[in-house]
């Protein structure tokens, strides 16, 4: 399987998940994430895992992305400190299938409620004690599909927090500032609704008249 997937995938990097095993013991759970890392590293690819896999020895090459809801995890400060880089995707800032507000008709809540300047006000080299913006590569917004059906709910959670969290990613954070932001961000509204995206009317945006 994972020799058929890294033939299929061009790029160097293959993510073999590693979250939400409470009940493998210990030892068994750090003996299958290091022949995991063993087997993905023989057909030539970066490993990626959840930021779990930290609980076992990691290759110098492995990469952490992180999902946590806090701004600390032992694990993970320690195999940064050994070398170990991280993704971050904090899921009470980056999770698009959080709701925007509790009476938003998709998505869930248990990481928080997202919306514009959640997704956007936060440092992703300053959010982990432990792993600095050096460690960091960069940050990434799952959205699970529990309440999702079709591509307008895809839109709908994606849009605006999407362009949110790709700025932060593509910027310095010296260069940051929120209510700009949120001004550049309300001037794609006509564009949008334009392209027929059904995004969602956040009412922490001003968005244009008509749009």
């Amino acid at each position: 399987m994972i020799g058929e997937l890294a033939a299929l995938t061009p790029g160097p990097y293959l993510h073999i998940g590693g979250d939400e095993a409470s009940s493998t013991a210990a030892a068994d759970y750090s003996s299958f994430i290091n022949r995991a890392q063993q087997i993905v590293a023989a057909h030539g690819k970066t490993v990626v895992g959840w930021h779990d896999v930290a609980d076992a020895p990691l290759l110098p090459s492995t990469v952490a992305q992180f999902w946590g809801t806090t701004t600390s995890d032992a694990p993970l400060a320690a195999a940064v400190a050994s070398g170990t880089r991280v993704v971050m995707s904090p899921a009470n800032k980056t999770y698009l299938d959080m709701k925007y507000r509790n009476n938003t008709r998709l998505g869930q809540k248990w990481a928080g409620l997202i919306d514009v300047n959640t997704a956007y006000d936060w440092n992703p080299g300053a959010y982990l004690t432990g792993a600095g913006e050096a460690a960091v590569l960069g940050v990434e917004a799952p959205l699970w599909t529990e309440t999702i059906v079709t591509t307008a709910d895809i839109e709908y959670m994606a849009f605006p927090r999407l362009p949110a969290i790709a700025e932060l990613g593509w910027s310095p954070w010296s260069t940051h500032n929120l209510t700009a932001f949120k001004q550049r961000l309300g001037a794609q509204g006509p564009r949008w609704r334009v392209m027929g995206i059904n995004y969602y009317h956040s009412t922490q945006v001003t968005w244009p008249s008509g749009s």
